[in-house]
């Protein structure tokens, strides 16, 4: 007789609702790109290479973890936890020092901030019951991979988040550098509408920070894409934001309760 593996976020959730949509995925990974490079510990993933290297792909990787584990079963979350674990005390040993408990925090944080963010701009906005469960199962990501000092509620989190974003940001050398590499592998005018999307997203802190403009003339035509995406237009859109090199990782991130 078989049996079901207990889902890590419950079935029908809105978490699974959001991280099952490659859409809403590709946007929180815009805000957190932007939030990113600000962020006074983004020195750590400069130390390994990768990411200015190639900073597209290091974003799809990481959606691809971050959704494995928001769709996955307690098992396999666990393991992708345990493997993120060593990958980050690889490059602890590497450069003889700890990432700080409080960049995994930030970490932690804009995923769940650009959840909701994502999900209110394409939608509408998270009422206080999936608030709540958006920052429970984010918790529970974060107590997996260690994290301590997590906060117990949405209300204390969202208190939290804002003591990060007002401490742990700054324009730096490398916020340049991550954003002339984005520039280089998406061209011009795609990166010219990564920055649109971006000033939709972040808080009004980030945006000054990197001086991203005030107001978004992309604001109406993302409100039509609920209607493109019916009409079938949903490939053009993509193409429009992705380079064709990279629209393949983003057809694996769609999954069925996204849609």
């Amino acid at each position: 007789m078989s049996s079901v593996a207990e889902a890590f976020a419950q079935e029908g959730s809105i978490v699974r609702r959001i991280w099952g949509d490659a859409d809403l995925v590709l946007l929180v990974f815009a805000g957190a790109a932007a939030e990113f490079a600000l962020n006074r510990a983004v020195d750590w993933l400069f130390f390994t290479g990768r990411l200015p290297r190639d900073p597209l792909g290091r974003l799809f990787s990481t959606a691809a973890y971050a959704q494995r584990i928001a769709l996955a079963d307690l098992d396999t979350a666990e393991r992708t936890f345990s493997g993120i674990r060593a990958a980050h005390a690889a490059v602890e040993r590497e450069r003889g020092a700890d990432i700080p408990a409080w960049a995994h925090r930030d970490v932690l944080y804009l995923l769940v901030d650009y959840s909701e963010r994502a999900f209110g701009t394409l939608h509408r906005p998270l009422d206080g019951a999936e608030q709540h469960e958006l920052w429970e199962v984010f918790r529970r990501v974060g107590m997996g991979l260690g994290i301590p000092e997590l906060p117990l509620g949405y209300a204390d989190w969202r208190t939290d988040r804002e003591r990060h974003l007002e401490r742990d940001l700054i324009f730096s050398e490398h916020t340049a550098a991550l954003h002339r590499a984005y520039r280089r592998h998406l061209g011009p005018w795609r990166y010219l509408l990564l920055q649109q999307v971006q000033t939709l997203l972040v808080p009004e802190h980030v945006r000054r920070l990197l001086g991203l403009p005030e107001r978004a003339w992309v604001r109406p035509l993302l409100a039509l894409y609920p209607a493109l995406a019916r009409l079938g237009l949903r490939p053009v859109v993509r193409w429009a934001l992705v380079p064709p090199e990279h629209l393949a990782a983003v057809q694996r991130l769609d999954h069925p309760e996204g849609q």
